[in-house]
């Protein structure tokens, strides 16, 4: 599900970069289960793993920042390359290399590349986003956040981010009792409600990652389908919320 490749050639409004044609601005399909929201969401489809998402991560904070008051940030984990079981060989790391690269130029977001030394490394991105769902659960204040910190750990820091113990750490460190994100983290609740997200995420057409879908009255429209700046985003965002 979803695309690493963000880039810089996204639109807005409207969709971005994405490896299928995207819907047009103002079509994201609604949803039929999803419990309805009064006044106005910003959706944000990312996953924790996705180089890109890794490059929007001030852009998400910033919107958050300015926005957030009046319509609440929902995360929703996208399912990268979820139930992944192969380990990484040659070529997958220097495909995944070169997406590094590419973000950490345009961005300036930190990578820390001995990553690509790993042997056997098998590029899951299911448990971190099922610990992004179970703090969702546990502490929704703290998710994206959280979501931030995993980012980190594994870009930045070459942490383990698909192994429990580590996640749990990660959830210590963000002010969520280790103890407790483990019980709800290994809960099939939760991983219900992981996959959940993922079947949101296809319902709502996101093709890629970082997506933000903006969610009001009217129903749901793509504010962006890849990496965008702020500032590009910003005056679009005024303009929704003056609507």
């Amino acid at each position: 599900m979803g695309s690493d490749n963000g880039g810089n050639d996204a639109k807005t409004p409207g969709p971005g970069t994405g490896p299928e044609p995207e819907p047009e601005p103002g079509n994201a399909a609604p949803v039929a289960d999803e419990a309805p929201t009064a006044g106005k969401q910003i959706v944000y489809v990312a996953d924790p793993m996705c180089s890109w998402c890794w490059g929007f991560a001030p852009v998400i904070a910033a919107i958050d920042e300015a926005f957030g008051a009046a319509a609440p940030l929902r995360l929703v984990v996208g399912g990268l390359r979820a139930g992944e079981t192969r380990a990484m060989d040659a070529n997958s790391k220097a495909t995944i290399r070169h997406h590094w690269e590419q973000v950490h130029e345009a961005t300036g977001q930190p990578f820390q590349f001995d990553f690509f030394e790993r042997d056997g490394f098998v590029y899951d991105t299911e448990p971190a986003c099922r610990a992004a769902v179970a703090v969702r659960n546990l502490a929704p204040a703290s998710t994206l956040g959280y979501f931030q910190a995993m980012q980190r750990a594994f870009y930045a820091e070459d942490q383990d981010v698909t192994q429990g113990e580590i996640l749990a750490g990660i959830a210590a460190d963000s002010g969520v009792e280790a103890a407790l994100f483990e019980g709800v983290f290994a809960a099939p609740e939760i991983a219900q409600a992981t996959r959940a997200d993922f079947e949101l995420a296809q319902a709502l057409g996101v093709t890629g990652f970082p997506a933000v879908v903006l969610k009001d009255d009217a129903g749901y429209a793509f504010l962006t389908m890849g990496y965008q700046p702020f500032e590009a985003l910003k005056p679009y965002l005024e303009l929704w919320m003056r609507a």
